[in-house]
This record gives structure tokens, C-alpha cells and sequence, in this order.
């Protein structure tokens, strides 16, 4: 087991990436790197057989740290529990956290099933779908420009370690879908085919719009299927996590 460095000072480089890190949505585009606060998603990570390229502990946890997460890395450092919280985005600060290098961008998938998501604002939605997404036999998220960073950190906290069971692909024109070779089904409160009474193709494409305006009208032209879920309550629509999750559960259910 490697020996941990202490830092101690607050300028530290390493202690000044991992603020950028936790507290801006986008930062991991440019540093290539994302942190990962908590137990949870430590051991997702693990449990993937990923490995950190550093692994942060605060003083008062690193002496009772299991193993597994003592070893995960060749890396060590241990900070102050005031500095660890100087950089948590969690209401109570977590007693390690690791950084892991982002694997390099690739392509769409061919052929896999897939979900897109079109111009999703909200983080919760975005990490509650790839969880979503993951449980149930999808094996890529592809996003459009304009949804919310997948690998930021309120998604990443919300998908509670399903990125690293995914494919995960940002960035994309409607135009790119083309290449998934797969039927894509659109989601709508007032259109379509009654989910229940649909017949769902596999593989398949489930496209989940923007949490105000739906589905573009340019994806809404790519779809083989419109599909609707039924409320007999009589709400104008359902949350655009809680139709994810029903509609990915009647393609596992159909299979």
C-alpha cells in the first residue's frame, strides 16, 4: 500500500482542480479529469474495474479507510476535514473522493440500445435517467447539444455510479442519429401510442425532450414511433425522469 502526501495548504494545484472540479459544471471538458465525492460512487467506480488516477482522503477518515479504497490508487494525498469541505458539494462532507481521467470521447454505437436526450436543462433528470437507463438493459445515453453535462457534478451525484455501465456520448446534431440503426421512439403528452398498447421494437432509441418544450420537431421527423403514457388523473404531463423511467421499463418488460 502506498504512503498518502498531506497537503495542507488551501493553494495547493491539485486541492485548486478539484474546487474547479466540484463546483463547475463544465470543467471537466476542458481538465479531461472528474471528481468523485463519497463512498458510493468510489466503489462504483471500482466495482467497474476502473481505476482512480488519485484518491483524496480527509485526515480523521484515512485511518479507518477499508482497504479497497486505501489501494485504489497509486496516488494517496490526505487534506484537512475544513479543506475537504472547502470542496465538497455535498451538505455533509464525504471522507474521500477520487479523480478519475476521463476515457477519450467516442462515438454513437451502432445497433445498441440507446437513449437520447435532447436539450435536458435539469442535472437531477439527466443523472436519474442514466440510472434509469442502465437498470434497464440500455447500454448508451447519447446527448444532444444543449442537455445538461453528463459528467458533471450534480449528474454524476444523481446517476449514483450508472455512467460507468454506460456508453456515454455528448454533443450530438439530431443529424448524427442517423448512424444508430435503430427505430427511435418519441416521447409525448398528447400524442402517439398509448405505451401500454404499444408494440416496442428492441433495439431500440427512446428520445426524451426538453423539459418544457418536448422533443424537437427535427427528431420528431426521425421517429418511427410516437408514444404516450397514459394519465388518468389528468396532470398536462409527467416529469420527464419519471416518463424515462416508465417507458425503459416497458422496453425491458417487452423484451
Amino acid at each position: 500500500m502506498n504512503q498518502p502526501t498531506a497537503i495542507t495548504s488551501r493553494d495547493n494545484p491539485l486541492l485548486k482542480r478539484l474546487r474547479l472540479l466540484a463546483q463547475d459544471s463544465t470543467a471537466y471538458r476542458k481538465q479531461g479529469q472528474i471528481w468523485l465525492e463519497g463512498d458510493h460512487l468510489c466503489r462504483a467506480l471500482l466495482a467497474r474495474r476502473r481505476r482512480p488516477a488519485t484518491a483524496v482522503f480527509t485526515e480523521s477518515f484515512w485511518p479507518q479507510a477499508p482497504h479497497d479504497l486505501r489501494d485504489a490508487a497509486d496516488h494517496i494525498v490526505t487534506v484537512p476535514d475544513a479543506l475537504m469541505a472547502g470542496i465538497s458539494g455535498l451538505e455533509s462532507p464525504a471522507g474521500v473522493g477520487f479523480v478519475w481521467d476521463l476515457p477519450e470521447a467516442a462515438g454513437l454505437q451502432t445497433g445498441g440500445a440507446a437513449v437520447v436526450l435532447d436539450r435536458l436543462q435539469d442535472a437531477g433528470n439527466v443523472g436519474s435517467i442514466l440510472r434509469s437507463a442502465a437498470a434497464m438493459g440500455f447500454v448508451q445515453v447519447l446527448a444532444l447539444k444543449g442537455t445538461a453535462g453528463l459528467w458533471s457534478p450534480k449528474v454524476l451525484r444523481a446517476g449514483m455510479g450508472a455512467h460507468f455501465a454506460l456508453h456515454l456520448v455528448e454533443g450530438l446534431a439530431a443529424d448524427d442519429l442517423g448512424d444508430l440503426a435503430v427505430p427511435l421512439l418519441v416521447t409525448s403528452s398528447h400524442q402517439g401510442d398509448l405505451l401500454h398498447q404499444a408494440r416496442l421494437p428492441w433495439p431500440c432509441a427512446w428520445v426524451l425532450g426538453h423539459e418544457g418544450q418536448g422533443v424537437s420537431p427535427a427528431l420528431g421527423a426521425l421517429a418511427a414511433q410516437s408514444v404516450r403514457i397514459i394519465q388518468p388523473g389528468g396532470e398536462e404531463s409527467l416529469n420527464v425522469a419519471a416518463a424515462a423511467a416508465i417507458c425503459l421499463h416497458a422496453s425491458a418488460a417487452a423484451r
